[in-house]
């Protein structure tokens, strides 16, 4: 009897307990359901370590407004101050975090402190636009187990070219190309030479000696040098290494002949006093400065890197010392390969984290964003007010919404500049065949162009400036920088070292004696040599493959 009713307790504890467990996951259950399809205000917070700006709410902005009205989704927005690895390591050691991080660099630590929710089942049921747009790239997306942490910030959706070069160009300025009746140049000999036969006639800039050529090696920067050589080899911008397009296997070019004839090249302008011995001391924004200024005729840059130069010098009127992008090669019938094919990077994105309130409101605000029409309005604006359209349905600008969309207080009130970067987004072409981003439209371009930019595309027989490149081969792995290499690995080593022998060697190449070049260079390929390269190349051939083979 006594028995009995020990297991009579223990029957209904037992129930209890069960009733409990399920009322609670009942209970869990329900409020996620009617959490992800309310639409009562409610604000996440949100860290951006991807850009700077200004720390504000997204519903202080006209877009940020329409979404919250769409959604009742608010975002408190705090972007990096200080160094990046030091906030999110903070993070990681107090275990809390925004609800929604863009740890940029830092996404190797937060992945490995498990600081992201899976997005697998948030994207099957909540996120049907985002399957939509990143379709062909969700098994990219996948780490090794299967399993997506975060979404990539772009998903391109077919080519087309930026009319104004955004990514790597030899640029001249332009005055040099004036001078010389607009010739028509492809090789790296010719650039050298116009800029040495300008200098001559023109060795002073307002008092201060011209400089004939620079170079940005500052940080991060640095591989606006080292990367170079692989560009006037016809080869695109897939980190440290060239693809073959047949057999797909990567070979780093750090250690090649192409890197070696580039840092000779710059060796024997330097012994021509035309190569600026300030190029491996100055910093980013010197590096600005001196474009600025005028006195640079030449340097190897991205187009992205050099905006703000390019922008002081057009405000301010002075046409002739802008500067021109030019497809240079090593030899006549290299075919260059400087615009980038569509592409996926894979490494950088935005995640959901463990101490997110809401997950389920967050993927379908992210869902809700990319639509092409709220994609349309995060980037073209409004119909009438920052964009037209024209009897044949294409999108364009007049010259007053190109000024008021330029201003960086109206970029910052309606709300461009917070939705520009750090979210889920496309880019190429949408649907009706009009650019994602306005600054790919033609008529956009066209309409912004100066009577100098008209009269130089005018001399070189083109539309717009892209129209001087070469379109680009199909890339399905592109751009191989991206392979995400994991902390602490050989490869990522490798990677490193490379890049500290580098900075260590290229300026004592540069600027060496002729006579004292080739025993350098022996000097640091040994070096390099004795480096894990075959280790990073066939890492890199494996991963490279397993992209092509995930694209098909």
């Amino acid at each position: 009897m006594f028995k009995s009713k020990i297991f009579m307790v223990l029957l209904m504890f037992v129930l209890l307990v069960s009733v409990a467990g399920c009322t609670k996951d009942e209970s869990s259950s329900g409020k996620e359901s009617k959490s992800g399809d309310s639409k009562e205000p409610v604000t996440f917070s949100y860290y951006n370590a991807a850009s700077p700006g200004k720390d504000m709410n997204t519903n202080e902005t006209v877009i940020g407004k329409e979404l919250e009205k769409q959604t009742g989704v608010n975002f408190k927005v705090e972007y990096a101050v200080g160094d990046i690895n030091t906030k999110i390591g903070t993070m990681i050691a107090s275990g809390k975090y925004p609800d929604l991080l863009v740890p940029d660099a830092a996404l190797p630590k937060v992945l490995d402190a498990g600081a992201f929710i899976e997005l697998n089942d948030l994207i099957d049921k909540h996120a049907p636009n985002i399957k939509k747009l990143y379709g062909p790239y969700l098994n990219r997306m996948k780490d090794k187990d299967g399993k997506i942490f975060f979404i990539p910030m772009e998903a391109s959706q077919g080519f087309i070219a930026n009319p104004n070069i955004d990514q790597g160009a030899f640029w001249i300025q332009r005055a040099v190309l004036k001078e010389a009746g607009y010739p028509k140049i492809k090789t790296l000999d010719e650039y050298f030479k116009l800029i040495e036969d300008y200098k001559k006639k023109h060795p002073e800039v307002e008092g201060k000696s011209t400089i004939g050529f620079t170079a940005l090696t500052y940080d991060w920067r640095f591989f606006a040098l080292s990367n170079t050589p692989n560009h006037l080899a016809g080869y695109p911008n897939d980190g440290g290494v060239q693809v073959d397009m047949k057999t797909h296997e990567a070979k780093v070019y750090g250690n090649n002949d192409d890197t070696k004839r580039y840092l000779k090249e710059l060796n024997e302008l330097n012994s021509k006093g035309l190569f600026d011995k300030e190029a491996f001391v100055g910093n980013y924004d010197e590096y600005l400065a001196k474009l600025t200024s005028g006195r640079v005729l030449g340097f190897f840059d991205y187009g992205w890197q050099i905006g703000q130069a390019e922008d002081n010098l057009k405000n301010a009127g002075v046409d002739d010392k802008r500067y021109m992008a030019l497809p240079i090669t090593f030899d006549e019938n290299t075919k260059d390969q400087y615009l980038d094919p569509p592409s996926f990077v894979s490494n950088r994105g935005v995640g959901i984290t463990v101490s997110a309130k809401d997950p389920v409101r967050i993927i379908k605000y992210l869902d809700n964003m990319v639509k092409e029409e709220n994609q349309k309005l995060i980037l073209w604006g409004i119909k009438g007010d920052t964009y037209e359209v024209n009897d044949e349905g294409r999108f364009y600008r007049t010259e007053e919404q190109i000024a008021k969309t330029s201003d960086e207080k109206f970029r910052e009130d309606f709300g461009s500049k917070i939705y520009e970067w750090g979210w889920p987004r496309g880019n190429g072409l949408y649907a009706d065949g009009n650019a994602w981003e306005p600054r790919r439209q033609a008529e956009v371009a066209q309409m912004s162009y100066t009577d100098g930019d008209k009269k130089l595309l005018e001399a070189y027989g083109v539309q717009v400036f892209s129209d001087l490149f070469a379109k680009p081969e199909d890339r399905p792995w592109y751009p191989a920088w991206s392979v995400q290499l994991e902390e602490g690995s050989k490869e990522q080593i490798f990677s490193q070292r490379q890049t500290d022998l580098q900075k260590k060697y290229y300026p004592k190449l540069v600027l060496a004696k002729p006579s004292e070049f080739e025993s350098i260079w022996t000097e640091y390929k040994k070096e390099y040599n004795a480096l894990d390269v075959k280790v990073y190349e066939e890492t890199m051939t494996k991963e490279i493959k397993k992209l092509i083979d995930q694209a098909e």
